[in-house]
């Protein structure tokens, strides 16, 4: 049965149990295509998650085949699914109609996001007629009603924020207070920054899930791409075992399982609702440390 994510969080809470959620991409080729939803979704299904997310794609790019592959996702699997909406590229009347399509293929859930610009680079543009921040986003979301909504955060701050992270983290409750459901975090290596950022919000009034993004580290030099995009950190430490691993993608990924199964080992003990796992499409990693976890 698809539910609202919401109401997923609040009976997860209820028998103490951690929420697990896998992220997806829109796949650019009928090859990728296949192997997302032929081999890896039904992968990590067996793993029982709670829900699953798409993404939709730099500069809305993937408007169409987001709502396709959560549509196909809580068809085939029966796995509640949101979709990632953004405020590129689309006037609000335009935002408002992909809103009505997403309720039309049965989607109850979406993730309101300001989103990048046109192939992620540059700055963001505002679209004339349309929203220049994502807690507009929301607003309009829960003025049309019948949807969660989730949020994302950032435990050290938006990258293009230039106040810091203690004025984004302001706008985040803000953003939240308009109707969010729900947060979840940027990727991120020190479970530090998220204990700071969600004390932050909770003394600031947030009771809202406040849920921890994590990514299992396939390689160095991709992680270190995805980190410079992103604005994420990566610890001194985390360094220096990448500079190990630099040739050797195999045992980085290794590496990569078990440092992510230490930091959900600390996170979910500290408290934290559930986990995200950014899976890039795999199963593998997430599988190893779902097992590591438990949580099979």
């Amino acid at each position: 049965m698809i539910q609202f994510i919401r109401d997923i969080f609040a009976a997860k809470q209820a028998a103490k149990r951690p929420v697990v959620s896998f992220e997806f991409f829109p796949t650019k080729t009928d090859e990728g295509e296949r192997n997302l939803m032929e081999k890896t979704i039904p992968a990590l299904c067996k793993l029982k998650p709670d829900y699953c997310s798409v993404t939709y794609g730099a500069g809305g790019s993937t408007r169409e085949k987001t709502l396709g592959t959560v549509a196909r996702i809580q068809n085939e699997h029966g796995l509640t699914t949101m979709a990632h909406l953004t405020c590129v590229n689309a006037t609000e009347q335009e935002t408002r109609h992909v809103i009505e399509q997403a309720r039309a293929l049965g989607v109850k859930n979406l993730l309101a996001l300001r989103g990048d610009p046109p192939g992620g680079v540059g700055e963001f543009q505002k679209t004339e007629g349309g929203f220049e921040f994502s807690y507009q986003l929301v607003q309009l979301i829960r003025q049309i009603g019948g949807f969660a909504i989730g949020v994302a955060g950032f435990p050290e701050g938006h990258i293009a924020c230039k106040e810091g992270r203690l004025v984004d983290w302001q706008r985040l409750k803000h953003k939240i207070d308009q109707g969010a459901d729900f947060v979840i975090t940027q990727l991120f290596f020190d479970n530090t920054d998220f204990c700071e950022f969600r004390d932050f919000l909770t003394k600031a009034g947030v009771k809202v899930s406040i849920v921890p993004g994590i990514i299992s580290i396939g390689s160095a030099a991709q992680i270190k791409k995805f980190t410079a995009l992103c604005g994420a950190k990566l610890p001194a430490p985390l360094l220096a075992e990448l500079d190990k691993y630099a040739t050797d993608d195999a045992a980085c990924a290794e590496f990569g399982i078990r440092y992510a199964t230490q930091q959900c080992q600390e996170l979910l003990k500290s408290g934290a609702p559930g986990i995200h796992f950014y899976t890039l499409n795999r199963a593998a990693a997430t599988t190893a440390i779902m097992k590591n976890l438990g949580l099979v």
